[in-house]
């Protein structure tokens, strides 16, 4: 018997198909814990063997028999430091969850950007007739960059192929095909195919040069925070557009400003940010050629999160009972930080 414990929403359907698993018991937390930490009864724990949550509780010690962690979240910085595993505990992230709505706020932004949304709104307030040439082009033979290409990469990816544009990718490793990552069906580029190049961090300075769009579309690591500096910016042509829907820090924030203020780039769309909340006196607020968005890209509060997280979560759990590969697993490297 597997029993397994969840401090998640729940999602009816999920529930059902979770309760449905052969020789599997459900612990359910009466109010679930989504915004951090905090402890649970020790007896409740003792003997669990799955736990699914956003945040582990904070005496993890006492889930003494548990096998596997699955999170709510493609972030996983809370399970960082806790020696999952020196115990055999293995983990797992919502990796994918977020792909399909990020992906369509990246469009989404590449065409508003592009037709200077924005100034046609001003326009529009005050009742002014301007059908200037900015307000008229088109994504259709233009360049988007994927600094990064895992899930939400590969969708945008997709999107923008059937727009007619040209996709570049720059990633470490190469492009290569992923595998027992979540996918909702029919999207992304699984076998890597799609890229028109694939530069190495060596062409970096080639890459950057060749875009009309940056899409940032990796994680936030000691390593890539302020990856994105006042000499990359300036490797950008002046008409190219910079989308930040990964995590703020990810671009030095005053690098950022300045290429923005004084016309080294053409404008951004920033939905992750420096400051939760952004305090209202920021200046990004007020640049006209930014678009800003209060971290929603990933929609968490549509119908669709909860039940792809559920999806994760039960066909993970059906997958260890049968001992194939996990969906998202974390190495042991990414959980040591």
């Amino acid at each position: 018997m597997l029993k397994v414990l969840v401090d998640l929403r729940v999602d009816e359907d999920g529930l059902r198909r979770l309760r449905a698993l052969p020789e599997v018991e459900v612990v359910l937390i009466e109010k679930p814990e989504e915004a951090g930490k905090r402890p649970l009864p020790a007896e409740l724990l003792a003997d669990i063997d799955v736990l699914g949550c956003t945040f582990p509780p904070e005496n993890i010690g006492d889930l003494r028999t548990v096998r596997l962690v699955q999170i709510a979240s493609a972030g996983y910085t809370q399970l960082v430091g806790l020696g999952l595993p020196a115990r055999g505990v293995r983990a797992c992230n919502a990796l994918g969850v977020f792909d399909v709505p990020i992906a369509e706020w990246n469009v989404a932004m590449m065409d508003n950007l592009l037709r200077d949304l924005r100034g046609m709104i001003r326009n529009q307030d005050q009742g002014i007739w301007d059908r200037d040439v900015r307000f008229q082009r088109e994504l259709r033979g233009l360049t988007v960059g994927f600094w990064g290409y895992g899930g939400i990469g590969r969708e945008t990816a997709r999107l923008a192929q059937a727009l007619g544009m040209r996709i570049h990718v720059l990633a470490r490793n190469g492009v290569k095909e992923r595998t027992h990552t979540y996918r909702i069906p029919g999207t992304g580029d699984p076998e890597g195919k799609l890229p028109d190049r694939v530069f190495s961090l060596e062409q970096k300075e080639e890459f950057l040069g060749s875009l009309d769009f940056l899409i940032l579309a990796m994680p936030l690591t000691p390593a890539t925070t302020g990856i994105v500096g006042e000499r990359d910016l300036q490797m950008l042509k002046p008409t190219a557009y910079v989308l930040n829907p990964a995590r703020g820090p990810l671009i030095q924030e005053s690098s950022l400003l300045a290429a923005l203020r004084e016309g080294r780039i053409a404008g951004a769309a920033l939905d992750t940010h420096y400051h939760y909340p952004m305090p209202p006196a920021h200046p990004l607020w007020r640049l006209p050629n930014v678009i800003m968005t209060p971290h929603i890209s990933g929609s968490s509060g549509s119908p669709f999160f909860l039940m792809r997280i559920w999806d994760i979560f039960v066909q993970n759990v059906e997958r260890l009972q049968r001992n194939q590969p996990l969906l998202n697993e974390l190495t042991p490297t990414e959980l040591s930080g």
